[in-house]
């Protein structure tokens, strides 16, 4: 994502704001996506992520600013999008084929285009066996799988993911990942909303992160990591050296490959030196900038994280 240049090509965001019963939830948000890739939006509970998909859907209508594809006005007229929404909505008693043909006419497609799409990505999201069975005969993952191709049977340009790994198991995850970077290989927008962080920054080359409803952070991820400090180790050596870690947190440890909170780069070094001339084998020194989670947390605060939390567990009991 960058900020707000110009009126030609791909997705731009000036400006745009939605209030509910006075209430600012987007406050003046602007962003451009002027070339094919996965796009990170994010942001905690609350923050206005969800408000401001609706709006570039054409779902809701904002208050305030401009919303264009390729320098038209966004509406369902004028773009092709593919919506996986966070909420599922496929029917438990309706044939899997019947639902996706249905989606499918709604786009305008025909009954031809139809049958050959939903054989393809069947096939390559190894679902094919489920098509006539009704959809609550299948696992969530499953299920979550057959979401995903409504939202892109039709070929759209842009494509909205809302926390598309939920529910899916390690192999369904990777069939998934591989399937997002084809789209990116058609040349397709894509922006993915998620609160695992290590997806995001496995597939995002540029975020946004919203915090109530306002823009705290924006751009290029490599470029962001690099205004801050390093902050973690990474080590790997043939035998234990906890004796020589007593300055340092330790985050994690598992087969003497440690991950390690270090002040700075040269406190790191003087680890290393320290095990060389103990004659400690090292097989892998790795020193590291902020993950994005340590962004993000920063950004947002992590009074906001706790809060957010608690109202989960309100909610639950």
């Amino acid at each position: 994502m960058k900020e707000l240049q110009s009126e030609k090509g791909g997705l731009r965001l000036g400006e745009v704001s939605k209030s509910f019963g006075g209430k600012k939830v987007v406050d003046r948000l602007s962003l451009c996506l002027d070339t094919p890739g996965v796009y990170g939006l994010l942001g905690t509970n609350g923050a206005g992520k969800t408000t401001t998909i609706r709006m570039l859907l054409g779902i809701i209508k904002r208050d305030s600013g401009t919303i264009t594809w390729n320098g038209t006005e966004v509406d369902r007229k004028t773009v092709n999008f593919g919506y996986l929404p966070e909420e599922r909505g496929i029917y438990p008693k309706i044939k899997i084929y019947d639902q996706l043909s249905y989606f499918a006419e709604l786009k305008g497609m025909t009954k031809s285009a139809i049958a050959k799409s939903i054989q393809d990505w069947a096939e390559r999201l190894r679902v094919t066996e489920y098509l006539q069975l009704p959809a609550e005969k299948l696992s969530k993952g499953n299920q979550q799988k057959i979401q995903f191709m409504t939202a892109v049977l039709h070929d759209p340009d842009l494509i909205v993911l809302d926390e598309p790994f939920s529910g899916l198991d390690p192999v369904n995850t990777e069939i998934l990942k591989t399937m997002i970077m084809d789209l990116v290989q058609m040349g397709k927008f894509i922006i993915m909303s998620a609160h695992q962080m290590v997806t995001i920054e496995e597939f995002c080359s540029d975020i946004l992160i919203l915090n109530r409803g306002k823009t705290v952070l924006q751009g290029n991820l490599e470029q962001i990591k690099r205004r801050y400090p390093v902050n973690r180790l990474k080590i790997t050596t043939e035998e234990d050296i906890a004796s020589y870690l007593k300055d340092f947190k330790i985050e994690s440890v598992h087969d003497n490959k440690y991950v390690l909170r270090i002040k700075n780069e040269s406190s790191a070094r003087e680890l290393l030196s320290n095990l060389v001339e103990s004659k400690v084998e090292v097989n892998k020194f790795e020193i590291m900038r902020p993950t994005l989670n340590d962004i993000f947390i920063e950004k947002v605060g992590a009074t906001n994280l706790i809060s957010e939390l608690e109202s989960e567990v309100r909610n639950e009991l």
